[in-house]
């Protein structure tokens, strides 16, 4: 059948997909690699209850005050819970996290807060709180802004939770279609298509203050090209260390340059990869085509130092 265009270019006839859009992405292998949320600074609410499309629309002024503040500063906020009636039950007291996501050197602090009206006046300085040490994992849930967060996402939470991670259920992280997506804490790497056991694995490798490159987007307080770069250097060396690498100022396609602790350089050829069939970016959203970036194979400059033993 024909589909004829309507006004502005979209079909007359409603052709977006009815399968998920996680399932669909993977169909299409669209990549992980490159793709991880940009949030150099992030801050953390717990906040119970149902949560609107958009944190900025929230009912609660107290939220959206909090949301334009930290706006102007160019924070990320985020609302947490606990998976399953743990979230939805609450005695007052609020977990915050103050997330300073630096490539190579992220932070996490703890504090509480007693009720949502402290959250208009809450110090954000990311040395305020308790240091946060043990790995935590913000698995995006956000039904009402994706139904396979919601579907995906609740599903691994619960199951993590089940196992005695340290897990939170969060509003919209960015990426719907690598559901199940998560952020972990205080290492700031980015994860798609989770299961229960690349998740522990994720955890584990942060409790050791490494990287698991495995189902990893990308660092969060990196570009994309950047990302890419990093984590191909991680592949190719087996550097798990998550403070072990620096990545030069790289905002599209080009040779990206990879700085190891220990003195050794690497050039990683970034560039456009082969188009991908139309997917949708998100549930409920028109097929688009994309083209991703890919990685080639990083290049070790001649002369530049070596470990005298392995590094990370």
């Amino acid at each position: 059948m024909t589909v004829s265009a309507a006004p502005g270019g979209r079909p007359a006839a409603d052709a977006r997909p009815r399968t998920g859009c996680a399932a669909l992405s993977e169909a299409a292998r669209e990549p992980l690699a490159g793709t991880a949320p940009a949030a150099r600074r992030v801050v953390a609410v717990e906040h119970v209850g149902a949560w609107p499309r958009t944190v900025a629309d929230h009912p609660d002024p107290d939220v959206t005050e909090l949301f334009e503040r930290l706006r102007r500063a160019d924070v990320r906020l985020l609302l947490i819970r606990r998976p399953g009636r743990a979230g939805r039950d609450c005695d007052g007291a609020r977990t915050v996290y103050l997330a300073d996501l630096a490539p190579g050197a992220s932070r996490v602090r703890a504090r509480t807060v007693c009720s949502t009206d402290e959250l208009v006046t809450v110090c954000l300085d990311p040395d305020a709180g308790e240091p946060v040490t043990d790995p935590v994992l913000l698995v995006c849930a956000h039904g009402r802004r994706d139904v396979c967060c919601a579907v995906r996402g609740r599903a691994l939470a619960a199951e993590l939770d089940a196992e005695g991670a340290d897990v939170w259920e969060c509003t919209h992280l960015g990426g719907h279609r690598f559901a199940p997506t998560a952020l972990v804490l205080p290492t700031g790497y980015a994860y798609g298509r989770l299961d229960t056991g690349s998740a522990l694995a994720a955890l584990k490798a942060a409790a050791g203050g490494n990287v698991d490159p495995w189902a990893c987007r990308g660092h969060a307080g990196l570009e994309p090209a950047q990302q890419l770069a990093e984590l191909a250097v991680r592949e190719h060396t087996g550097i798990g260390d998550a403070t072990a690498l620096q990545v030069d100022a790289a905002d599209g396609p080009g040779a990206v340059a990879v700085r190891a602790t220990d003195g050794r350089v690497w050039t990683v050829d970034v560039r456009a990869g082969t188009g991908l069939p139309p997917r949708p970016p998100s549930c409920g959203a028109f097929p688009d085509a994309t083209v991703p970036l890919v990685a080639g194979v990083p290049v070790e400059l001649a002369g530049s130092a070596r470990p005298v033993g392995p590094v990370g």
